[in-house]
């Protein structure tokens, strides 16, 4: 689309109204469920299943931890539940009723339509499980189809080689590494960016729930056929990638 007056090229016009900040609903699955993070209700849930030399790992790329004392841990959720940003929600395993992760939506823009999913823990219940992926689905799915933003972030430490690997599995698209980004428990960090666009959505929901779908999964709970195998296959059928061709040099 080129301007009219001066003949260059120019984005195309959205005229529909800001997206909505995200809301305190819960967000229900088959094997998971999304709730406001309730440091009373579920800190001592993820002390325990995030505690401890065998856990401190899960903590090496985020901003906090790893905690040793609960009442260190009790502070950290206090500090990030209940803000207007990030919006934290519990990751809460239907199977055991115990919260099993949490994640935040956060750098919430309604105007320009863009939002990020950050500070992601998985605890053992949900890491590597249908559990983790879920928590993923029912947060893009809330993002683009309750919301209406149009575009969905994922980024992570450039050396967080699972996170990386999470992303592209989810349907993100890889953008690039933003170097020196930030300064993360006092060191330098590169930023790998990932996105999702409203246009990419339906075809990575449609990828999502077929493989959610009980008949992906065997009678002892394998899966099939990869999730990132189907999304691959979104990919390729270039549902709106259109909107990620190279800009004319």
């Amino acid at each position: 689309m080129n301007d009219p007056a001066s003949g260059l090229p120019i984005g195309p016009i959205d005229d529909g109204p800001p997206a909505k900040r995200p809301d305190r609903r819960m967000l229900a699955g088959r094997f998971v469920t999304l709730v406001p993070l309730d440091p009373a209700a579920h800190g001592d849930d993820l002390f325990a299943a995030s505690r401890g030399p065998d856990h401190d790992p899960l903590w090496l790329y985020l901003n906090a931890g790893p905690f040793s004392e609960r009442a260190a841990f009790g502070t950290y959720l206090e500090s990030v539940a209940g803000r207007d940003e990030p919006v934290t929600l519990a990751i809460v395993d239907i199977a055991s009723g115990k919260a099993a992760g949490h994640l935040g939506l956060m750098r919430i823009k309604p105007a320009h339509k863009v939002i990020e999913v950050g500070n992601i823990l998985f605890t053992g219940a949900v890491s590597r499980a249908p559990g983790g992926t879920e928590a993923i689905f029912l947060a893009a799915r809330h993002v683009f189809d309750d919301l209406g933003f149009v575009r969905f972030e994922w980024k992570c430490n450039a050396l967080n080689a699972p996170s990386r690997r999470a992303a592209l599995r989810f349907g993100f698209t890889f953008e690039g590494i933003f170097p020196r980004h930030m300064i993360q428990k006092g060191r330098l960090r590169d930023t790998a960016w990932f996105s999702m666009l409203a246009s990419e959505w339906p075809a990575r929901r449609a990828a999502f729930e077929a493989w959610l779908a009980p008949g992906n999964f065997d009678a002892d709970g394998r899966q099939k056929v990869r999730l990132g195998d189907m999304m691959t296959d979104a990919v390729a059928r270039g549902q709106g990638e259109d909107e990620r061709a190279p800009v004319p040099g």
